[in-house]
């Protein structure tokens, strides 16, 4: 990776865990040159990479951490932050479950865990948030089989984290290893209008992702974001 993308990645770990807090001002450029050690070009492409996403915004004051949330995690983040920290959750980001237990799925999430039509799953709703504004909307599933060995899994009660990845790593060994992502804009639904504080037909973004080990499917989740967000990925690419 180059220089400015280390040091912007820097940056915007810092935010998505909540270590740097909305309004925070950010160092001088003069500064930022000497404590990184590159030159002032590149920290004003790092700068303007997180501006672009969202994170950070500029005036004639400075650079400063944006008060509201413009960019939204990848499916990667929270899962690199509970292998980091032990939670999916940032510093002052909140989670309320809002029903968890065995369910009878769609016939599509049946066919994605390669199960009968009508076998129950577990299946997890919850709402996360940043002080009073309300970031997203989760659906997740998993299998059946893994409620047995992890209970927390069918709870609901409020917890000081989000920490079931770790659980299901160290009881069962599955830890996650692939991922895949799907995005898509639309109109909010009656019940995502509800429990997001939006007013019905607003526009968001929606998603779902897939989440595997070398055993399969470990969790299939759904996602509603109810304002535009910019969500941003790194990859590798190999090439002969």
């Amino acid at each position: 990776m180059h220089p400015y993308q280390v040091i912007a990645e820097k940056y915007r770990e810092q935010i998505r865990d909540g270590e740097l807090t909305p309004g925070q001002r950010l160092l001088p450029i003069t500064e930022l040159t000497e404590e990184h050690g590159v030159a002032r070009a590149t920290i004003r492409n790092a700068l303007t990479w997180l501006q672009a996403e969202g994170y950070v915004t500029t005036t004639q004051r400075g650079t400063f951490v944006a008060k509201v949330p413009m960019a939204g995690p990848s499916g990667r983040d929270p899962l690199m932050r509970v292998y980091r920290t032990g939670t999916t959750l940032a510093k002052g980001e909140t989670k309320l479950v809002t029903s968890a237990g065995l369910a009878a799925p769609p016939l599509y999430v049946s066919e994605l865990f390669d199960l009968n039509p009508g076998k129950r799953v577990v299946r997890r709703e919850y709402v996360t948030g940043q002080g009073s504004f309300r970031t997203g909307l989760h659906v997740d599933w998993y299998p059946p089989h893994l409620a047995d060995e992890v209970p927390d899994l069918l709870r609901t009660e409020p917890r000081r984290g989000d920490d079931l990845m770790v659980q299901l790593a160290e009881t069962l060994g599955r830890r996650v290893k692939f991922g895949r992502d799907a995005f898509h804009g639309r109109e909010a639904s009656e019940r995502e209008a509800r429990l997001l504080s939006i007013p019905v037909g607003s526009a968001v973004g929606a998603g779902a992702h897939e989440l595997l080990d070398d055993d399969g499917l470990i969790v299939y989740g759904e996602w509603v974001l109810p304002r535009r967000f910019t969500i941003g990925f790194e990859y590798t690419l190999e090439t002969e």
